[in-house]
């Protein structure tokens, strides 16, 4: 796992190896173990003048010889790479390439890309099986070809003004080149109020995108073209689905359990010691059953948890499954205090605001693992392929609930619950908190529905926070968040329940889950690997009805239902916990200070973007336990931190 950044100029000018070493150093711990810089002038085969320049920061996980130095070249030097992820098929890739005459001069998966693209060209890209970013420079066709993996597990942004090229893994490092503008993106502050992070292809900086996932980009004489490359299958298996539901419950479960072994088993491959993340679901439970069906040696497996707050912790859980299959285990309690800690290095990692607290413990749970292991699996990815998440339900409760009779919804039931007080910290005053939500979100179309139990900051709320002076006077006539929801949930033709699982693979799992793990895994220079978003694990999902996942009320119904006989039963008989933190208790008490310091009248005043007559009201109803506001606190105080250390 790795770090990478490139530059193309057409202005004549060549690339300096400075600006180059400058990016690299700013991601340096995505790879502490080399450094390497290619640059390049020359003449393009339109005869128009263009320099390259390519870096890498490396992290060394297959072949730590020197032999796997990046920036990599073909045999002729002719063609380079700048890589990023692991290839988990290139042992197969590299047998078939061999059989064709090319000569390796290492065992890494890089090495393989290289060769593939001199057989195939970019079409080769479909061959590949991981997580990957990368940009490989074609000397002869004068051609910049940066690819994105089929999920978006590893990232990659771009800067393009028509002369200039700038890619890299991290968005700090475009903003070392003096030609990259440092202009905040007002409608990408608007997404992020709404989801927490900024999606897809937009940054919080205008003119800066992050590439798609399932997509690559190839610069050519001045012509930048953007091309897909996968997506999520579109159809089911008629024969199957046409199936009585038992015959395709049979079906797929072997199917399942015969991809998840697979997908496993490929990704346990290193040159350097491994583990997997324990967090006592069933998702990494799944994770850790397959890895030790596999090992030889037991399975090294971590775990996090809060010493002052039960209603978090589920740490007794992970030591069951631990002891289910006799783990390696390690355990890691947290207070306050730990969070407080690492909190200065969690926010000035990432160069956008990303306000999903989670960060927090997955930082530390990555630190504490990287003292044992260099490599470590997670289950990320099951629930947005097989339907986890709570929100899910919305839909299948909306149609039950729109059955009541509606002088008792608007008249009892809609007029009752707002009235109740509701919190994070109190499990009965949670539940109304999430009846709320819930109760909120019956009202208007599909994609209204999805976004109103998805979002952080509701239209209403967003119009009345920011104010006008941040759109020069021309306020938006469209909710771009909206917008982006109807487009997923219209871009896929299948039923609702996979249309939303389709929008979430497409957006949030990318945006936010893959994001907060890539950025805190990799600031401990960590790699983390994901066995679910195997993209044929993904095709298998997508091939299956949501009547599969969400059944009877019952979500992941078809994962559990194929790993039943292998895990705890106490994993089947708990609520969803979900790896969140007490951000609501420690805003009232610990971390209050926080609220003190980035949410002060005079801050944001100055700042000038937020109407603070409407964060004083939220501040007042989270200390005086009115309604639980925490998330929408804590989504401006990480705002505010990111905008006090790149735009002040």
């Amino acid at each position: 796992m790795c770090g990478i950044c490139g530059k193309i100029n057409y202005d004549s000018a060549p690339v300096e190896e400075g600006l180059l070493r400058k990016m690299c150093r700013s991601f340096s711990y995505r790879g502490p173990d080399d450094e390497g810089i290619y640059v390049k002038s020359g003449t393009g085969n339109k005869g128009r003048k263009v320099s390259a320049g390519l870096g890498h920061k490396r992290l060394s996980i297959l072949d730590l010889s020197p032999a796997g130095h990046q920036p990599m070249s073909n045999e002729d030097g002719t063609i380079w790479i700048t890589y990023n992820g692991e290839i988990y098929n290139f042992k197969e890739l590299r047998v078939g390439l061999k059989r064709k005459g090319h000569i390796f001069r290492s065992d890494s998966d890089t090495e393989v890309i290289l060769h593939l693209y001199e057989e195939e060209g970019v079409e080769c890209v479909n061959h590949l099986n991981g997580m990957f970013a990368f940009g490989l420079w074609d000397e002869k066709a004068s051609r910049l070809w940066i690819c994105r993996d089929r999920i978006g597990v590893k990232p990659l942004v771009y800067y393009w003004d028509g002369a200039h090229f700038v890619f890299a893994s991290e968005i700090k490092a475009l903003l070392n080149d003096p030609e990259v503008p440092k202009e905040m993106d007002y409608n990408a502050l608007l997404l992020y109020l709404t989801f927490s992070y900024v999606p897809a292809p937009h940054t919080i900086f205008k003119g800066i995108k992050k590439l798609m996932p399932g997509h690559y980009l190839c610069l050519e004489n001045g012509k930048l073209e953007e091309t897909q490359y996968w997506d999520v299958p579109q159809t089911l298996d008629e024969d199957i689905s046409s199936m009585p539901f038992s015959e395709q419950e049979g079906f797929y479960k072997k199917r399942l359990l015969e991809s998840m072994s697979e997908a496993v088993s490929m990704r346990m491959i290193a040159d350097v010691p491994l583990g997997a993340f324990l967090s006592g679901g069933i998702d990494s439970s799944i994770i850790v059953a397959l890895m030790a069906n596999h090992a030889k040696e037991p399975v090294k497996t971590f775990s996090i948890g809060f010493k002052d707050n039960k209603l978090f912790d589920e740490t007794h859980y992970a030591r069951e499954v631990s002891n289910r299959f006799n783990t390696e285990h390690h355990e890691f309690k947290l207070t306050y205090r730990d969070m407080l800690d690492v909190l200065p290095d969690v926010l000035s990692t990432f160069d956008e605001p990303f306000s999903d607290s989670s960060a927090l413990p997955t930082y530390i749970v990555s630190r504490e693992t990287k003292g044992y292991v260099t490599v470590a699996l997670s289950g990320d990815g099951g629930d947005e392929l097989f339907a986890g998440y709570r929100f899910y339900l919305g839909e299948y409760w909306y149609k039950r609930y729109m059955m009541i009779p509606a002088l008792i919804r608007d008249g009892l039931i809609e007029k009752l619950i707002p009235a109740f007080p509701d919190s994070r910290d109190v499990k009965i005053m949670e539940y109304v908190r999430r009846l709320k939500k819930f109760v909120k979100g019956t009202k208007g179309s599909f994609p209204e529905r999805i976004l109103a139990w998805k979002e952080i900051f509701p239209p209403d709320m967003r119009d009345k926070l920011l104010l006008e002076s941040g759109y020069s006077g021309n306020p938006m006539k469209e909710d771009m968040a909206l917008g982006l929801v109807r487009s997923n949930l219209a871009s896929y033709r299948g039923d609702r329940i996979n249309k939303i699982l389709y929008s979430d693979v497409k957006d949030s799992l990318p945006g936010d889950m893959l994001t907060k793990v890539d950025w805190m895994s990799m600031k401990n220079s960590l790699e983390v690997r994901v066995p679910f978003l195997d993209h044929r694990v993904v095709e298998l999902a997508f091939g299956m009805q949501g009547s599969l996942k969400l059944h009877q009320g019952k979500t992941k119904y078809i994962l559990k239902e194929t790993f039943r006989d292998l895990l705890p039963s106490s994993l089947y008989n708990r609520p969803k916990a979900g790896f969140e933190v007490p951000i609501s208790q420690w805003l009232k008490t610990d971390l209050k200070f926080l609220i003190d310091e980035y949410l002060s009248e005079k801050r944001i005043t100055e700042q000038g973007l937020f109407d603070y007559g409407i964060i004083e009201n939220l501040i007042h109803d989270l200390l005086a336990n009115r309604t639980d506001t925490s998330w929408m606190l804590w989504n401006l105080i990480v705002f505010g931190y990111w905008y006090e250390n790149y735009l002040e």
